[in-house]
């Protein structure tokens, strides 16, 4: 008779994220530990850096990313290289990713003397890990004012020649007057006295930037724009055409060629008394989709004709620009609560799903849970409007409008089973479904909405930041105390999508078909793909 090979024979697959040990909830929940990686990655690909979050102080927040970044990067420099690398760029967490590099160097200076690592093959992956994560122009500058203030002036040479290689690559006439502030201590000037970078052959005119760089910062008053700097010139010279007539802020052609931005444009339309909706007018064709989307409103407010609204239209429909832009799916979620007008809605829809190309349609049936707790209502940053909640609505009701036959359901102390129109707009229904918000209490019983609505279901996901609460009942097929690992039978993959980034985590990674991705961006729904169809997944940048 055989004894393995049987109908029943399914094999485990295996997620990158596991747990090690057993602990509570920050209200009381069983849970779980995760390992040093794990732990990593999950509260990475959440934290903003600096903001308090509903269970935890912005300072323990941050004292605890610190001391997992210490551990991954001494324990495995590659791994942490390539880490990084992913999360500036496609989880595009930027203060994250940052602050990660400078402590992950900082704890490898701090021991490669005791290393076995040779000096210029460690020195060689440090300053590795500072250019990876430094993909912004302004970010030399953000890096060099994290370290000094933290680590004082003298500079590793790692991490002056990171910043160096950073500056080189980036450094241009267009990042110059977009990037460069009085706003800010360290700029442009400063960072090319403390690293001394290099020119890049590929910009022949990038000596003389560097040169009227310097000359603005140290001596702005007698600083005169070099000839091959064209860009600048043709800046320069706007500018001065402005005091004379608003005219030129009219021309989309001269602008763009100055590089200027809106930014730049808007205080000085309001100093020389030009009008807004022509301003807008000009200013929209460069535009890249970021400011476009935040812009919204100021479009609407200032008149611009649809003709010109037609350009925003085709660059949110367009899925290179979208892909190219890495932005989180809830930013277009933001763009539609705050535009007031609907020619907006459909192609931000369409953006929308865009953006969420990585969220599966998921074949037979799924149970999909949005937690709408309390804790849930907490925004996903200082700066942001939008909560956790909103972003776990957004990629709930996005799974939900895919997949071929869905339960969605909001939870809280209790729970209600929400209905999604067949061919809706996501963003409609997604705001549909936050109007419920409180509808059924403000508590987190996880448990209790999966044993109310599991019903054969072939999988669940849960959208929650995994602080459940104690639960009471029992064990799925069990006569004793459950947990949300075990509500629900143990061969039913259970997906758990955190939003909060917490030590403890309401599953048990450790048992099979159980498994957590994090974040605000649909990247690591490759991994909840892979599972699905019964293959292992790595973490995403070793796929």
């Amino acid at each position: 008779m055989a004894k393995f090979n049987t109908q029943k024979t399914t094999p485990r697959v295996h997620s990158p994220s596991t747990t090690t040990g057993q602990t509570l909830t920050h209200e009381g929940g069983k849970a779980w530990v995760r390992d040093t990686r794990s732990e990593l990655v999950m509260l990475a690909v959440t934290n903003m850096v600096g903001d308090d979050t509903f269970y935890e102080k912005a300072t323990d927040r941050d004292a605890r990313f610190e001391a997992l970044v210490h551990q991954a990067a001494v324990e495995d420099a590659p791994w942490f290289l390539a880490f990084v690398t992913w999360l500036r760029g496609k989880a595009n967490m930027r203060s994250a990713s940052l602050v990660a590099a400078a402590e992950g160097v900082r704890a490898r200076l701090a021991v490669i003397k005791d290393s076995d690592e040779p000096r210029e093959q460690a020195d060689g992956l440090n300053r590795k890990i500072v250019d990876a994560v430094l993909q912004r122009p302004d970010e030399p500058g953000e890096f060099l004012a994290y370290w000094i203030t933290h680590y004082g002036a003298k500079l590793p040479m790692p991490v002056k020649r990171g910043v160096a290689d950073a500056a080189q690559r980036m450094y241009t006439q267009r990042a110059f007057l977009k990037w460069d502030s009085s706003s800010h201590d360290y700029r442009f000037g400063r960072v090319l006295d403390l690293t001394h970078p290099g020119t890049d052959p590929d910009k022949p005119y990038q000596g003389a930037l560097y040169k009227y760089i310097l000359d603005k910062f140290h001596n702005p008053d007698n600083a005169v724009i070099p000839t091959e700097l064209y860009t600048v010139l043709a800046n320069d010279a706007v500018r001065a055409a402005a005091l004379v007539s608003p005219d030129v802020l009219y021309d989309a052609d001269r602008l763009g060629h100055a590089g200027m931005t809106w930014e730049d444009v808007l205080p000085l339309a309001g100093n020389v008394g030009a009008d807004k909706r022509q301003v807008w007018q000009a200013l929209i064709p460069n535009m890249g989709i970021m400011a476009l989307i935040r812009n919204l409103r100021n479009f609407d407010e200032a008149g611009v004709p649809d003709e010109i609204a037609q350009v925003v239209l085709d660059q949110l429909a367009d899925p290179q620009v979208i892909a190219s832009s890495r932005q989180f799916p809830f930013r277009f979620l933001s763009a539609y609560l705050n535009a007031p007008s609907t020619r907006w809605a459909y192609a931000l829809d369409k953006a929308l799903t865009l953006s969420t190309a990585n969220v599966p349609a998921f074949t037979g049936r799924t149970l999909v849970l949005v937690d709408t707790s309390g804790s849930m209502t907490d925004t996903v940053s200082g700066k942001s409007k939008v909560s956790r909640m909103q972003v776990g609505a957004l990629f709930g009701v996005t799974l939900a409008a895919r997949a071929a036959d869905v339960d969605l359901v909001g939870y809280a102390g209790g729970s209600f089973v929400h209905p999604l129109a067949k061919g809706g707009s996501v963003l409609r229904q997604t705001e549909a479904f936050m109007r419920r918000s409180g509808e059924v209490g403000h508590g987190t019983e996880t448990s209790a909405a999966l044993r109310t609505h599991f019903n054969g279901h072939a999988r669940v996901v849960i959208f929650t930041d995994m602080q459940a609460f104690r639960d009471y009942g029992w064990a799925y097929g069990g006569g004793r105390p459950g947990s949300v690992s075990e509500a629900v039978p143990a061969d039913v993959p259970v997906f758990g999508v955190n939003l909060g980034g917490y030590k403890p985590t309401s599953l048990d990674l450790s048992q099979p078909n159980r498994y957590e991705i994090g974040g605000f961006s649909d990247k690591l729904f490759t991994m909840v793909s892979l599972l699905s169809s019964g293959r292992d997944a790595a973490w995403p940048w070793e796929v």
